[in-house]
């Protein structure tokens, strides 16, 4: 049972993110339990999310995932939290295809009210028809309050509260700038070190000191609902090894993924940085991550090149997406142009030279299963003609995709991270 209510914002770079981390950092601070969920297919976020508020963060996403699951997740981890905070996506309404997976949509599926950041740097009374736009567009959607981000003043913030009066928008207060709460870009690398737990900090003090805490919780709505406990047993017969790697290196998971393979086997972590010996292992996970920023690390870990190698090559059944596929490229090759060797199971090399980025749902169609998951990238991929590769790509919209899922004997490798958390255990044989 927890008071729950979702942030979101009238366009990106408003300050979702921020607002999110200083706010839970500042009410487990005070003592309370915090359950934070991110809208959307974000594995970056979460992993924020979870160093602010102690403890893992959620992916609710309405695209991905059926809309039951959805639900259940969220209660399935509310009920656990005195406070259970939304960190929407991009725009309220933006989603994949109209409002699909939007911040909107994640909001009125739980029933659960919005509060509003918006960045009111360059715009006093204008934000008023803007607020009523927003509150009136879909009558569904309950926009509880509101927070200004980078206003200087009193007098400044005085024409913004005067809109939301008039709007019938409750002001909850605004957040001055401040260089210290500032945070380091979450697609360039991941800066998390006892730095990164600074700003945090800062951002619950500065965030305190200038909102109505009090007040926003009472715009929070009450979750009382109760999962109903599923009367499955799961058994494990023959139990099975799943070796995933985790390091610097490879750390893009969702949660729900890493706990569908406990119920499937017994998992161990290993790091292709660090270690010199590939477990004993019937299955292997490699994650998505930043392979590229560890690129002389990963190539002279020559030792578990070979092992994951020979282990491809004798049939042990391999599971990569974006940076673990690049692992298992013959090269990777760094903005400089400089080519690192991996572990050539398949023959292809990857780039970061001329980065473009790929991003976009995936409905990925095999044989006798559909699994969606999501693609974001700015490698290129080079050599592939001769690989083989199984499965139709689809975006969001329905239209083919490129991308492939590439295979060599039980190797299964691509750009594309799958959510398969709401898939019955019956559904994918390991």
């Amino acid at each position: 049972m927890s008071k729950a209510f979702l942030i979101a914002a009238p366009w990106s770079n408003s300050g979702k993110t921020t607002l999110t981390l200083g706010l839970s950092r500042w009410f487990v601070n005070q003592g309370s339990s915090v359950q934070l969920f991110k809208c959307g297919p974000d594995y970056i976020d979460t992993i924020h999310h979870s160093r602010a508020a102690r403890k893992a963060a959620i992916n609710l996403d309405t695209v991905m995932m059926p809309e039951p699951h959805v639900r259940e997740l969220f209660t399935q981890y509310e009920q656990f939290a005195d406070i259970s905070i939304v960190e929407g996506v991009m725009g309220l309404f933006d989603g994949a295809v109209k409002d699909s997976g939007s911040s909107a949509a994640i909001a009125k599926l739980l029933d659960i009210p919005v509060i509003l950041i918006v960045n009111a740097s360059s715009m006093a009374y204008t934000i008023a028809p803007i607020l009523h736009g927003l509150k009136t567009f879909d009558p569904e959607v309950k926009i509880a309050g509101v927070i200004f981000n980078f206003v200087k003043t009193a007098s400044h913030y005085a024409f913004l509260k005067e809109a939301c009066d008039e709007v019938g928008i409750t002001s909850l207060g605004y957040i001055p700038p401040n260089k210290e709460i500032a945070i380091p870009s979450r697609h360039l690398g991941l800066h998390i070190d006892d730095s990164f737990d600074t700003v945090i900090e800062n951002a619950a003090l500065h965030i305190a000191a200038h909102i109505s805490t009090s007040k926003l919780l009472e715009s929070a709505k009450m979750i009382t609902a109760v999962p109903e406990k599923s009367a499955a047993i799961i058994i494990k017969n023959n139990v099975k090894t799943i070796a995933i790697a985790k390091d610097e290196a490879f750390s893009f998971t969702y949660v729900e993924n890493l706990k569908w393979l406990e119920n499937k086997g017994e998992v161990i972590y290993f790091s292709p940085i660090h270690d010199a010996e590939l477990p004993e292992t019937d299955y292997i996970y490699l994650a998505g991550g930043y392979p590229e920023l560890y690129l002389q690390q990963l190539s002279q870990n020559t030792a578990m090149l070979s092992q994951i190698k020979t282990a491809a090559d004798r049939g042990v059944t391999i599971y990569a997406e974006c940076g673990g596929m690049m692992y298992l490229g013959e090269t990777i090759i760094d903005d400089a142009g400089i080519g690192y060797p991996m572990a050539n199971v398949f023959p292809f090399a990857t780039s970061m030279e001329n980065k473009k980025l790929s991003l976009g749902y995936r409905k990925v169609l095999f044989k006798d299963l559909e699994i969606w998951g999501h693609e974001f990238h700015y490698s290129n991929i080079a050599k592939d003609e001769v690989v083989k590769a199984i499965g139709e790509v689809f975006s969001a919209r329905g239209k083919e995709i490129s991308t492939k899922i590439y295979t060599y004997k039980n190797v299964y490798a691509s750009y594309i991270h799958l959510y398969w958390a709401a898939l019955k255990q019956e559904d994918i044989c390991i």
